[in-house]
Parts: C-alpha cells; sequence; structure tokens
C-alpha cells in the first residue's frame, strides 16, 4: 500500500504544509486576483488534501506518482475555478475535482485485453448476426446465431457467443450522456442513474475531513481515539495500555472529540 511512502513525485510527504482556514481565505482572496505566489502557496498548502484523495484508489495497481500528479492537476483547477463569493469550503469544492480529475485518468487508461480467438468468434457471430437480420427482417435471436455459427463445423454454447459479444463492446463511461436537451448542464449522464449509498463524495469528503481534525491532536489523545474506535478497544483497555487510569483516558477521550468536533 502506497500510503506509507515517504517520498511522491520527488516531494516528501512526510514534511507536506498544512494551511489554517484563514489562511486559505486570505490565499484565495490573492489568487483571484492574479497572485502568482499565493497560488503557489495555496496549492503547496493542499497537497495533504490530495494525498488523501489518490490512497482510496491505493487497489488500483497504478502508479502512485502518475496517481498523484493527476489530482494536483484537480487541486490546480479548484484552485484557479473557486469562486470566493460564494459560501463554500476549498475543500467542499476541491475534493470532487481532484477525485473527477483521478476517475477521468483510470477511465482513458484502462486496458482491456481480448484474445484473438474471442476476438474472432465476436465478428464471426456479428457478420452472421446481419446475415439473419436481412434474411428475417427481424433481429436474430441467439440460439439463431448459435446454430448459424456450429453450422460451419465449429462448436460454440450460446453463453460462449454472448461473452465474445460482450467482450468486443467498448466499455461505457460514467459520464456517457443519456439525454440532453440541448443545454449542457441539463444533460444526464450514467452515473447520474447509478446508486451507491456506501461510497459517495459526501463520505469520503467526511473521512478526509476527520483524518485532518486527527492530525492536530496530541500524540497521546490520537492513539487514545485509534484505540478506542478503529480498534474498538474499551476504556480500561486502553489505560492498561498505555499506562494511566481510566478517568484519565475518558477525559483525554472527552478532549479529543470536542477538537475533533470543532474542526468538522
Amino acid at each position: 500500500m502506497y500510503y506509507n511512502k515517504v517520498e511522491i513525485s520527488g516531494i516528501n510527504t512526510s514534511k507536506l504544509k498544512t494551511l489554517t482556514s484563514d489562511e486559505k481565505q486570505e490565499l484565495l482572496k490573492k489568487a483571484s486576483k492574479g497572485d502568482k505566489n499565493a497560488r503557489q502557496m495555496l496549492i503547496d498548502g493542499n497537497l495533504r488534501l490530495v494525498l488523501s484523495i489518490v490512497q482510496r484508489f491505493s487497489n488500483r495497481n497504478e502508479n502512485a506518482d502518475d496517481l498523484f500528479q493527476v489530482g494536483c492537476i484537480g487541486l490546480i483547477k479548484a484552485v484557479d475555478n473557486f469562486n470566493t463569493e460564494l459560501d463554500v469550503k476549498f475543500s467542499t469544492y476541491a475534493v470532487p475535482m481532484i477525485i473527477g480529475e483521478v476517475k477521468r485518468y483510470l477511465r482513458d487508461n484502462n486496458s482491456i485485453r481480448v484474445s484473438r480467438s474471442l476476438k474472432d468468434l465476436a465478428y464471426k457471430a456479428l457478420q452472421i448476426k446481419e446475415q439473419l437480420s436481412k434474411e428475417l427482417s427481424r433481429e436474430p435471436t441467439f440460439d439463431e446465431i448459435t446454430k448459424k455459427v456450429n453450422e460451419s463445423g465449429e462448436e460454440h454454447t450460446k453463453e460462449e457467443i454472448v461473452n465474445a459479444l460482450e467482450a468486443i463492446m467498448e466499455p461505457m463511461s460514467l459520464y456517457e450522456p443519456v439525454y440532453n436537451d440541448g443545454s449542457s448542464s441539463d444533460s444526464l449522464y450514467v452515473m447520474d442513474q447509478v446508486k451507491d449509498e456506501k461510497n459517495t463524495d459526501d463520505r469520503w469528503i467526511e473521512d478526509i475531513a476527520i483524518k485532518e481534525a486527527m492530525r492536530k491532536l496530541g500524540d497521546r489523545e490520537k492513539k487514545i481515539i485509534n484505540l478506542r474506535f478503529f480498534n474498538g478497544k474499551t476504556q480500561m483497555e486502553i489505560a492498561d495500555e498505555i499506562g494511566i487510569s481510566q478517568a484519565q483516558v475518558s477525559r483525554l477521550e472527552k478532549s479529543a472529540l470536542a477538537k475533533i468536533r470543532k474542526q468538522l
């Protein structure tokens, strides 16, 4: 897992800068007026946000440096297009931009290899399908296509022909428009019809916000929160492990939660 990688794209991730909300606002205002130095400081101060997002794609076996650089493109777009007059946090605007850029990269660089024999079977089935359509004046069934294919001396099941035809189909993008009334703002895309109640962008934003808040806790508070809520240990177990009383664990836990809530 590359989230433990110290250096990514030549950047030491352990030394990434963080900006306060006030610093972000001030830099955003300056950057919107053409201040290039403020723009660069804003980008540098949000690289940790990019890193947090690209870590979620670690199971894709993609090059970590490539994903990070693509995420940075999304961050730059967010910096350049953010409207400081709107009552919206920068991270709320930037996260979907970064995620979208990474998803587009993964989509455009996805290579699905189909064997030659499977392609040959698919193209033969397509030719027969077209021939039968003319002869029957209707769309042929897969049973009819299978029977005609096998008349040439080959032996294929209907399932094999269906799989072959599906294999050569171009993958459909989630950003493929399925309806458009002439206005790009009112386009309906495939992704608008796909429901995912678990892995939503809102939940990603919440997770990232919690991680950012956790980083601002003291070492002991951070350890207690991790043991308590991520490892499922009781306050007594934590007290024994770190060598303090259960009452102290309780106080530190409440203090840490209060800090996290305040950040959120």
